[in-house]
């Protein structure tokens, strides 16, 4: 039988359909506005700096499972911003970004063909190339009577969410947790904008309120690209159900999956440090509040878009017809279809962009 590459498997790469539409925009006399991408366009703060070049000079390798003031770190920054409480800090482990994460857990926890992953009927991309990767069945569904009896194995559930910027509510997650366990299922919570939550509390999964204070078969994974703008430096953690974790050290030891140390010192720092997080948060909320006004009045309706980095938009039309609308103003937004066939009449527009660049689009709207 002849061997079928890996990348076949898997969906083309969605961003490379903008190029005609990022031509369009790039052509615009006051230079483009690129709000396609949620990558960060803000300093890495200088306390995270220095403790990156603090240990530049250490030659050993990285522990797979990171320092222990890194774990401690992560334990007392999660308690501090959001509350979250009872974690043990064996039970916290880097990674190299959290799309790294997410593409690989199915496999790393061994889900197979047989297995079911559950993903949201709007959702990163990445879930889905991570249970392909692995050969899982793929289910999209947002809610639990939609799975019906069918076996599930892994839910992906994102809160805030990307690209709607929806919030789940507490009883919204305790629903699912106890569907999920009793089913014997994992819950895997990309909780990557849990601190850009603007018109709604934003909920881990590692919460009490929606736990009943038990971790099992729960996983919440967390990033520093978006609260430190650290997306240049890979850096992220995965937390919750000590087993679980356990079971993902094992498995990346082996494959030689160990965050670099600066970038560990350097995660320590960000997560010790809330002024820098603090002053980032008031960056974005700032330019939300000049984005939002100019989109509505302009004539679309922004929908959820309570928490993150984005807003989700609509004037109730073919998406690609949105994305070249917007590309005559020389500002480039991502298609709703990026996320899933529910997103096919909206658009995805982020908030990383300078101060200068998100007045230039308002302006132009």
């Amino acid at each position: 039988m002849p061997r079928i590459p890996v990348a076949r498997k898997l969906p083309d790469f969605p961003w490379d359909s903008l190029a005609a539409a990022k031509a369009v925009a790039a052509a615009h006399p006051g230079g483009i506005v690129d709000l396609s991408v949620g990558t960060p366009v803000d300093p890495v703060a200088p306390v995270i700096q220095a403790a990156l070049s603090a240990v530049a000079a250490v030659p050993g390798y990285p522990l797979t499972a990171g320092t222990d003031e890194l774990r401690a770190a992560a334990v007392s920054g999660l308690a501090r911003r959001y509350g979250i409480r009872g974690i043990d800090e064996s039970a916290v482990l880097p990674v190299i970004g959290t799309k790294e994460l997410i593409a690989w857990i199915p496999t790393l926890l061994g889900l197979g063909a047989t297995e079911t992953v559950v993903i949201p009927e709007l959702a990163y991309p990445t879930y889905e190339v991570g249970a392909l990767l692995a050969g899982t069945n793929v289910l999209r569904a947002d809610g639990t009577a939609q799975v019906g009896p069918a076996r599930v194995d892994l839910v992906y559930i994102n809160s805030p969410a990307n690209p709607s910027g929806k919030i789940l509510g507490v009883d919204h997650l305790r629903k699912v947790i106890e569907w999920a366990r009793h089913r014997g299922a994992i819950v895997v919570s990309d909780e990557c904008y849990l601190g850009l939550a603007w018109d709604a509390e934003a909920i881990s999964v590692l919460d009490e309120r929606v736990n009943g204070g038990s971790f099992d078969n729960l996983l919440a994974v967390h990033s520093l690209s978006k609260t430190s703008s650290l997306a240049s430096y890979r850096a992220g953690f995965v937390t919750g159900d000590p087993a679980l974790v356990s079971e993902l050290l094992a498995a990346r030891k082996h494959a030689g999956m160990m965050v670099p140390l600066p970038i560990q010192a350097a995660m320590t720092a960000a997560l010790s440090d809330d002024e820098h997080e603090k002053v980032q948060r008031e960056r974005y909320r700032a330019r939300r509040e000049v984005l939002l006004a100019a989109v509505q009045r302009a004539g679309f309706t922004v929908e959820n878009s309570e928490a993150g980095l984005y807003l989700w938009i609509t004037r109730g039309e073919a998406c690609r017809d949105t994305v070249d609308w917007f590309a005559e103003r020389g500002i480039l937004v991502a298609p709703g279809e990026f996320y899933g066939p529910r997103g096919h009449e909206h658009v995805r527009m982020a908030l990383t962009a300078t101060d200068e660049r998100i007045a230039a689009a308002a302006a132009r709207l």
